[in-house]
């Protein structure tokens, strides 16, 4: 399975969180397995958007150049109390040097990411699960399960997914970037607690001739907030939110309901709900509704995780937290603390620094998304902050495609103070 020498760090998962954190640790000389219980890489083709940290971070990746090339770029934010423009925020007020956000489809990002890996002779276990790990005295006692897809039936098939082999060894370190059903997580048995109520918002992606000029747009309300994302290619994504919106009992943290399911539609996606939702929150936007491309209702709650890890397992990304999805803030912050426990991982396997630096990374993760989650409450307006936005500044903050340096760049322009 891993050939000739075992590895020095297990990364599990393999979204944009995992590949930059294998990525890292690869650049810096360190043997990086990574394993994905999917069976292949994804087909995603949601559209995710890149702070402009996140770039300076694959400019040091040395990827940066095809992700802009291929993106569509926003530099600013069009800000709307119900119907009425308001406020243009740019996002380029840090003074780095990508003064922008970069749009492109997660199945793109992964690839470049797959390919850099590849010129590491790195590659992806995909079907490969975490099946048990144990902490023990300088390594982790690691089990991983090999799936194959089993095919039953004569006239209606059916295909599970079934263990054809195991393997286990031992890891001086694990990296959890498994998203929010982390098994790693719940193998350290951490409490993933929600820490705000949850919000459901209908999505639609559609193909259009509207002019964005290079804007996100959010429209805020005093019962819902509303995003548009220009896409690559003449599309556009809309999330609108559905407050008081009654989701199926079982569903789950970050779930999603198609258009259609076992023979049941949701009207929420049906178009003409989309046309209405636009006619009702955003009657500003004139361009036409192509191609659907796709459409959904998503559940998102906000989750903190007690740790981001201890010892020799840590935690980075979907796996430790979830936020709200209009600023994108959890996979972009995840990519970037990625880098940052892959950095520290490098530094004490190559004898550059002790369990001090993890222990930093700790503190660094836990303040960090205390902040942006608003859990001090610290969050406000001041007098400088007009006084429409003065309600929605803790909601504002929360929803910015930003963090760091460059959201406190942002949150100056409002006079929003953190």
């Amino acid at each position: 399975m891993f050939g000739k020498k075992k590895p020095e760090v297990l990364v599990v998962g393999a979204g944009p969180v995992g590949l930059v954190a294998a990525l890292t640790l690869a650049r810096r000389g360190v043997r990086v397995q990574i394993i994905d219980e999917a069976w292949r890489p994804t087909a995603h083709a949601y559209a995710l958007a890149l702070h402009p940290a996140s770039l300076a971070l694959l400019a040091e990746l040395d990827i940066a150049g095809p992700v802009i090339e291929e993106a569509y770029q926003v530099d600013g934010i069009g800000l709307y109390e119900g119907t009425e423009r308001r406020e243009r925020l740019s996002i380029g007020t840090s003074g780095g040097v990508y003064p922008h956000v970069a749009v492109m489809r997660q199945s793109s990002l992964e690839g470049l990411l797959v390919d850099a890996l590849a010129e590491h002779k790195v590659k992806i276990d995909w079907n490969h699960r975490l099946a048990r790990m144990t902490q023990g005295d300088g390594s982790v006692a690691v089990s991983v399960d090999k799936l194959e897809k089993d095919t039953t039936g004569y006239a209606v098939t059916h295909s599970s997914w079934v263990v054809a082999s195991g393997h286990d060894f031992d890891v001086p370190y694990v990296i959890g970037a498994d998203g929010h059903r982390s098994l790693v997580r719940r193998q350290l048995r951490m409490d993933f607690p929600e820490v705000g109520p949850a919000k459901h918002f209908a999505v639609f992606e559609f193909a259009t001739d509207f002019d964005f000029g290079h804007e996100l747009r959010l429209v805020l309300n005093e019962t819902n907030a509303n995003v548009a994302w220009p896409l690559p290619d003449g599309n556009c994504r809309w999330s609108f939110e559905l407050p008081g919106y009654d989701a199926p009992k079982d569903q789950r943290h970050k779930d999603r309901h198609m258009y259609e399911l076992g023979g049941m539609r949701y009207p929420q996606l049906e178009e003409d709900n989309l046309r209405s939702l636009l006619a009702e929150r955003a009657p500003w936007f004139d361009g036409s509704i192509g191609d659907i491309r796709w459409r959904l209702v998503v559940r998102f709650e906000r989750r903190l995780v007690k740790s981001f890890g201890a010892d020799r397992i840590w935690l980075a990304g979907d796996a430790a937290h979830m936020a709200s999805p209009i600023g994108i803030q959890s996979m972009n912050v995840g990519i970037q603390e990625a880098h940052r426990l892959a950095e520290s991982v490098a530094d004490t396997l190559q004898g550059k620094a002790d369990d001090k630096a993890l222990a930093a990374y700790e503190k660094e993760r836990v303040t960090q998304w205390r902040q942006l989650l608003d859990l001090g409450g610290k969050l406000k307006a001041t007098e400088a902050t007009p006084e429409w936005l003065r309600p929605y500044a803790s909601e504002l903050v929360m929803g910015l495609p930003a963090s760091g340096a460059e959201l406190d760049g942002l949150t100056k322009q409002l006079g929003i103070e953190i």
